[in-house]
């Protein structure tokens, strides 16, 4: 069985380990399609698990138990995106102001997930990402539990404090309100950060544990949790939870009843992830065992910024154009259903029937998601027979090993009267990422052909394929990539040997040269080490590999910097078109017919998309593609050698 590459955590900055000639290639068992490990026969779980985080192969049941978390994060999420206005609205909030208490968003993006980040790569504790995962999980309880009994806390406050004069007395009600109301923006903001904080730490501790060859499927999971979480979360939605036999003990309404759900399936998943996965403790070495404060956490995240490699700085660049698309889509879909339903019945649609409509639709949309994120990935998996083998040490045993593998191939090829079919390659990230934001682009500009809502609901649902690209290819390529700063330590340079390093330069006179010569001069086979090499040098690190969570913090910001362009863009849009921003809530926000002003900045986000996509093309493949490709070349030269 031929063993996939695995590169050590870059956050770590452990040496790369010695690799003996006589190990035995099998040990490391056989690939699955989704790239992970299938467990060898005599090779027991606790043999397994001796390999440090980072480098052992992951089984697919891994896989799983270190993306679950995902889906109790996105539950949680659901909990502010889909009953979080309705919420405030009840409680008496004027729908002018919820729009502050989004803001939350944003802000908490722009410093929860950088900050998270440096502090927790500036950590040598084996727990340094799951410190932070329970912490944010702490904090998402509480806050959840203080939404979900807000109104009897806020009496209680006022009882304490002995406001009024009793439960008739106007004054304590107004005054339990006001407190209700600023009991649930406080938690809010609240669980807008600590949700930040989680999924932040969620993806480090992927980036920690998960091999470089396993990153995309890994990523891949995340995504599916992603969308599985909102298709559970909407879909409590629609279940009459007062009917439930233990929950309706509960008392409130629904939206209480939703929270303690989402509280339990949080807790659940997150405990399942922390105990089942454990970090690598770091090396002190090349860390400077002061404790750092605060500005210099600030310092270290502006001096990664500015010292980005080019590769992840495009990856950025095409995520601040791709969101630019995503949020109107993200935050007016509902709307827009409602819209084209007015237009479609020649007058103002019941506004709840138009809310359900546009839920039913969201509901699709996470649904073809989840399907999208499990066969997409396809598409990229990686073929373990064209990936980098360790055991051979030099450059003759690498290039014996290939021909004796085509030779194979060859033989029974011809046993069966067929010609030789070498591995294929997979689809490229980047490739399978420009597809997706081109096909948002067309969906988005087919609004201007939508006059039904069955119409409207397929763009939003067909949407959802493009969404589980979005929640998984850009992550992988930003791992992979982060996998490969590390550059190769000074030993491995030093004993490099000539003799099996062929010569690349050009000839002084090549027209004498004969062809034969210039064949010989052809590097055949580059090995393992050399592709390494050219990674190294490739990179635009300085020498130090780069702290992978900090990173992450501010790929978080390329992703939620476009939010604040697209409040102002989208404002100019509405006032434009229609005259004023369209605003959910009770009596006149209600209001669709007549109103087209969504379907222009839908089309907006599309343009947006477009440009993304092309500068998606500058984004090189990931060093696996790369090392992939490579190998499947050297394969075709030795398929095309004549028999012995």
């Amino acid at each position: 069985m031929i063993p996939v590459a695995s590169d050590p955590d870059p956050t770590t900055q452990i040496p790369w380990p010695a690799r003996g000639r006589g190990q035995d290639s099998g040990a490391a068992g056989a690939i699955s399609e989704e790239g992970a490990l299938a467990v060898p026969s005599g090779t027991t779980r606790k043999a397994r698990s001796k390999s440090p985080p980072g480098r052992r192969q992951l089984s697919t049941w891994d896989l799983i138990t270190l993306s679950v978390s995902m889906a109790g994060a996105q539950i949680a999420w659901t909990v502010e995106l889909g009953y979080g206005t309705p919420f405030l609205l009840k409680l008496g909030l004027p729908a002018q102001l919820t729009s502050l208490v989004w803001l939350a968003g944003p802000i908490s993006g722009l410093v929860a997930q950088p900050v998270i980040g440096a502090l927790s790569d500036n950590s040598t504790s084996k727990y340094r990402r799951r410190y932070w995962i329970f912490l944010s999980t702490c904090a998402l309880v509480i806050a959840t539990l203080v939404l979900a009994y807000c109104e009897p806390l806020a009496e209680f406050l006022v009882d304490f404090f002995r406001v009024g004069h009793g439960d008739w007395d106007e004054h304590r009600k107004r005054q339990a309100n006001n407190t209700a109301i600023g009991l649930a923006i406080l938690c809010f903001y609240v669980l807008d950060f600590a949700l930040n904080g989680l999924q932040a730490s969620l993806r480090n501790l992927l980036l920690d544990v998960t091999p470089p060859n396993q990153l995309n499927a890994g990523n891949a999971w995340h995504g599916r949790m992603v969308n599985a979480g909102n298709i559970i979360g909407y879909g409590f939605g629609f279940l009459p939870l007062a009917e439930l036999p233990i929950i309706r003990l509960l008392g409130g309404g629904q939206f209480r009843k939703f929270c303690i759900i989402c509280i339990v399936i949080l807790v659940s998943t997150v405990a399942l992830t922390c105990y089942c996965h454990e970090e690598q403790e770091s090396s002190p070495v090349g860390r400077r065992r002061t404790k750092k404060g605060f500005l210099d956490i600030l310092n270290d995240i502006y001096n990664t910024l500015i010292t980005l490699p080019h590769p992840i700085q495009r990856v950025c660049l095409v995520q601040l154009f791709a969101f630019m698309g995503w949020f109107p889509f993200l935050f007016y879909s509902t709307t827009y259903v409602g819209q084209v339903m007015a237009y479609e019945m020649g007058r103002e649609p019941d506004g709840e029937y138009a809310t359900r409509m546009g839920e039913r639709a969201m509901l699709l949309y996470s649904i073809v998601g989840v399907v999208a994120g499990i066969v997409l990935p396809h598409l990229a998996t990686r073929d373990r027979r064209i990936l980098a083998r360790y055991e051979n040490e030099t450059q003759d045993e690498e290039l014996n090993y290939l021909r004796k593998l085509v030779r194979e191939w060859r033989v029974d090829a011809a046993s069966k009267n067929r010609p030789l079919r070498l591995p294929m390659m997979p689809f490229l990230l980047r490739n399978i990422w420009t597809g997706a934001m081109l096909l948002f682009s067309l969906l988005s500009f087919s609004t201007f052909f939508i006059s039904t809502v069955f119409q409207a609901t397929v763009f939003i649902t067909l949407v959802g394929i493009s969404w589980a690209v979005a929640m998984w290819v850009p992550f992988a390529i930003i791992m992979e990539l982060l996998k490969d700063t590390a550059p190769p330590p000074a030993p491995f340079l030093q004993e490099r040997r000539p003799s099996h390093t062929r010569n690349l330069s050009t000839p002084a006179n090549a027209r004498r040269m004969s062809r034969r010569a210039m064949d010989e001069r052809r590097p055949l086979l580059r090995r393992r080490s050399q592709d390494q090499l050219d990674s190294a040098l490739d990179t635009d690190a300085n020498g130090a590999p780069l702290a992978g969570g900090t990173v992450l913090g501010i790929h978080n910001l390329a992703i939620v910097t476009p939010q604040f362009i697209v409040a102002l863009v989208t404002s100019a849009i509405f006032r434009a078109v229609d005259g004023s921003p369209p605003v959910e809530g009770p009596g006149e926000g209600d209001t669709y017919y007549g109103h087209f002003g969504v379907a222009w900045v839908l089309r907006f986000g599309g343009l947006c998309t477009l440009f993304g996509a092309l500068i998606a093309r500058m984004v090189p493949p990931t060093p696996t593609e790369k090392a992939m490709r490579r190998r499947l070349g050297e394969m075709k030269l030795l398929g095309e050698e004549p028999n012995p």
